[in-house]
């Protein structure tokens, strides 16, 4: 064999290999619908540290830096979820989904809906412990108030001479300034969690959608095949009239043809 033609051979392999390559699945759904589930796989893996966090809260192990990481990470799964169900919107919305499209279209609604379920709860937790938190803070302010106008009430009646331990006014003012903080807190994850219920409901509006569409081709598809059966049945009743047809047909024929030999013996022998 010559070079030529070696190169050849090669050059129409590499021809079939890229013909072959057209009629893979939809690069563009494939790359997608793969983002968006390691995109899941990272928001599960927050969903996990959200939880242990968040049952520390309200505890011994309760620290500013504990809240500071609770509400960052809060903040950005929020905002990844939105951009998840973005973009599983656009794959249950796909025209024309293949057979292994529509497996991953649920698939993803799936995974979306039952991790974005689980998140929501975390942040109700949240929600509920940072206003537990909160109340706590303003019982113990009032508290401080109160004891230390008593306790000067009783130094200007009695003129004591100890000293009552108060708290400085600047430690005063940074625990209100912690409560607006995380009153401000609070208000951003009701925030986020109105959005994403909205999301929720569009994700599950639109695979409710895609269901009832599916009915749809299914109750079809059964009419259509009842209707196949029907005109099955009928062409075979046809066929066998039609053969019984032929028998009789055949009968009659026969019949004629004895009486006839009859009459022309009796004619040819009278």
């Amino acid at each position: 064999m010559s070079f030529d033609q070696l190169s050849s051979i090669e050059a129409g392999g590499g021809g079939r290999s890229r013909n072959n390559s057209a009629y893979t699945d939809d690069p563009e759904f494939s790359q997608l619908s793969q983002g968006l589930m390691q995109k899941l796989f990272h928001l599960q893996g927050n969903i996990l540290n959200l939880k242990s966090d968040i049952g520390f809260l309200g505890t011994r192990r309760d620290n500013p830096r504990l809240r500071e990481r609770v509400h960052t990470t809060i903040e950005e799964s929020t905002e990844q979820f939105k951009e998840v169900g973005e973009g599983v919107k656009k794959i249950q919305t796909w025209e024309e989904p293949t057979p292994t499209q529509k497996y991953s279209q649920q698939k993803l609604s799936r995974e979306f809906k039952s991790a974005l379920g689980e998140f929501q709860a975390l942040q109700r937790t949240a929600i509920e412990k940072q206003r537990a938190s909160v109340t706590s803070a303003k019982a113990a302010l009032d508290h401080e108030g109160a004891a230390e106008g008593h306790a000067e009430g009783e130094q200007l009646q009695l003129q004591q001479q100890e000293q009552v331990h108060l708290a400085p006014q600047d430690e005063v003012d940074f625990q209100e300034a912690l409560i607006t903080e995380r009153e401000e807190e609070i208000r951003q994850i009701e925030e986020g969690v109105g959005d994403l219920n909205v999301l929720f409901q569009q994700v599950a509006q639109i695979v409710g959608e895609q269901g009832e569409q599916l009915e749809t081709i299914e109750s079809n598809a059964v009419n259509v095949r009842d209707d196949t059966r029907g005109a099955d049945y009928e062409l075979r009743s046809a066929a066998r009239y039609q053969k019984n047809a032929r028998s009789k047909a055949c009968c009659l024929l026969l019949i004629l043809a004895v009486i006839m030999a009859i009459v022309l013996l009796a004619v040819f022998l009278g």
